[in-house]
């Protein structure tokens, strides 16, 4: 498994940030990058931590957008209280990654001083960003001991349960289509049908 900064070096085509020493490269912590908000940076752009490096959000589209209503209102509807839902806000994952997941379920909180540092449930939604969200989130993710972590694939229409996690990625990763549930393995009672969040 390819090593988290190398795969977001790989990542960034733009510039060959790969030729650079590693020990040249210095990541920006998550405090700094917290300082840098809270100063009013990055108003109008949609990026986040991730590994030390500021990136870019991809567009929402519309069925982007769907499968987030709907797993939004599932959830919210399925916790009942058991869990503080995040939609599309930060998640302090570790000291070089803010990432903002499209569904984060944390343990029940207020989170009044700090944004949510544990994850029970991460849920991306991919399209363009299915490669980021395989590549590099779920190996951030795994690293972090998130136990569960479920991208809604729009590209091949299938939800990716990704379970058991190594320092190295996910152990087990299994694919749920059209015609069957999903359940979290916190709320096996919250039954979610794929034909549910997936567009038409």
């Amino acid at each position: 498994m390819v090593p988290v900064r190398d795969a977001m070096l790989s990542f960034m085509p733009m510039v060959d940030l790969g030729s650079l020493a590693q020990e040249r490269i210095r990541p920006l912590r998550r405090a700094e990058y917290d300082k840098l908000v809270a100063l009013g940076h990055f108003e109008d752009e949609r990026i986040e931590l991730l590994a030390g490096v500021l990136v870019e959000m991809s567009p929402q589209g519309v069925a982007h957008s769907h499968a987030v209503r709907k797993l939004t209102e599932l959830f919210v509807l399925g916790l009942r209280g058991r869990g503080a839902l995040s939609p599309q806000l930060p998640l302090a994952l570790s000291d070089d990654s803010e990432p903002e997941p499209d569904i984060v379920v944390s343990p029940p909180g207020e989170y009044t001083e700090d944004h949510p540092s544990e994850a029970l449930l991460i849920v991306e939604v991919a399209e363009s960003s299915l490669r980021k969200d395989r590549r590099i989130k779920g190996l951030l993710y795994s690293a972090a001991r998130v136990p569960e972590y479920w991208i809604v694939n729009l590209v091949d229409r299938v939800v990716e349960i990704h379970r058991d996690p190594q320092p190295e990625g996910y152990a087990t990763i299994a694919r749920v289509g059209r015609g069957e549930t999903v359940a979290p393995l916190r709320f096996p009672d919250l039954a979610i049908r794929v034909d549910d969040i997936l567009p038409a």
